[in-house]
């Protein structure tokens, strides 16, 4: 098969879908990879370093979109991309489609077989190409939020940890799954007090289990957590429901309820948004305040980060990348149900329910295409 792999264009976004030594195992079981010149540059790759790994280099995106059977990206295609793709063609990135009806009904009318990492599903609810990023972003979360509560940034002056005498931070996390356990585990080691919220009493559980320090968990509601909000520093929002939009959890009144100078992290912005002051902003322009709360509401967070998020994403992504390669999608999927659950459009068709029910669209299973 040929695979192709485009620079990515989205502000200040450094990853590589896929490194050097990742390029050599495609060519090694005898697939042609098309790497656009410089798409690894940021993440401190080379196109030498590519093509020692047998690489070809392509001097632009559409020559690599044009030779390619299957695109490998890192984020979802923007507009200035949309005249790349084209019926037949194979794309596989985060696409968080429920929180972008139109790059959605673009996928459609392009007829792109268009595969999510982030909706690939293992038994168990398991997210193997979400975690690796969840990983980065939750542990980001809170070097950023530490940042930000400096008062030359706008914040409250207030050091996470404390020392002797006078009181760490507070430390909200609303989301108990990776991005809100990796936030939980950096906080906690710098001595902050945290507290994690989740409806799932046995995340809870292994969460109280396997954290130490100044932790602690709280069944989800409404009053416990604008009770939490309003002594909260530092808010992190990492809700997920696989697919679909995030829920608002966090409402504009409980944002006003706290501290000037107090900061927002919304990890789940690139689902939507959980609470309900944030939109997306970029590297380039990172926050803004909103009731004196300084929010930091960056889509693309681990992009800041990119050889540590390109190895981790790369080393998640492989597996599943040789199989699209080596069966084409329909044999893939048939082989891995897994796989399967990352298709969220084939053929014209939405093939993820949840990206259905937020648009209002047809829904067809993909084993009901191939």
């Amino acid at each position: 098969m040929n695979i192709g792999v485009p620079t990515e264009v989205l502000d200040q976004e450094y990853r590589v879908a896929i490194t050097p030594g990742g390029v050599e195992s495609l060519v090694h079981d005898g697939h042609r990879v098309i790497v656009q010149s410089g798409a690894g540059v940021g993440s401190g790759f080379s196109d030498a370093d590519y093509q020692s790994g047998g690489a070809e280099i392509a001097p632009s995106a559409p020559e690599v979109y044009g030779a390619a059977d299957l695109v490998l990206k890192v984020k979802e295609p923007t507009p200035d991309e949309y005249d790349y793709l084209r019926p037949g063609l194979l794309l596989f990135t985060y696409l968080h489609l429920a929180a972008t009806e139109q790059l959605t009904r673009v996928l459609l009318e392009k007829q792109v077989t268009a595969l999510a990492y982030e909706t690939v599903q293992q038994p168990g609810a398991g997210l193997p190409l979400l975690t690796p990023m969840s990983e980065v972003a939750g542990r980001m979360a809170v070097q950023i939020g530490a940042h930000y509560l400096e008062v030359t940034e706008g914040g409250r002056g207030v050091l996470l940890g404390g020392v002797p005498g006078v009181r760490p931070a507070s430390v909200v996390i609303v989301g108990g799954g990776t991005v809100g356990a990796s936030a939980a585990q950096v906080a906690l080691g710098l001595g902050a007090r945290v507290t994690v919220f989740d409806i799932n009493l046995e995340r809870l559980r292994y969460l109280d289990h396997v954290l130490t320090g100044r932790l602690n968990t709280v069944a989800s509601n409404r009053r416990s957590i604008t009770e939490a909000v309003k002594r909260a520093e530092l808010l992190i929002g990492a809700v997920l429901l696989p697919g679909a939009k995030a829920p608002v959890l966090v409402t504009e009144e409980m944002i006003a309820s706290m501290a000037p100078g107090s900061v927002v992290i919304d990890v789940a912005v690139d689902q939507g948004g959980c609470i309900a002051t944030s939109h997306p902003t970029s590297h380039s322009s990172p926050t803004y305040t909103v009731h004196g709360v300084v929010h930091y509401a960056v889509p693309n967070m681990p992009g800041a980060v990119p050889r540590t998020s390109t190895y981790a994403l790369s080393n998640a992504t492989l597996p599943y990348i040789q199989a699209l390669a080596s069966h084409g999608m329909s044999e893939a999927v048939r082989r891995d149900p897994c796989l399967g659950r990352g298709v969220n459009t084939h053929a014209g068709h939405v093939t993820h329910r949840a990206v259905a029910e937020t648009f209002g669209l047809p829904y067809v299973p993909i084993t009901d295409l191939i």
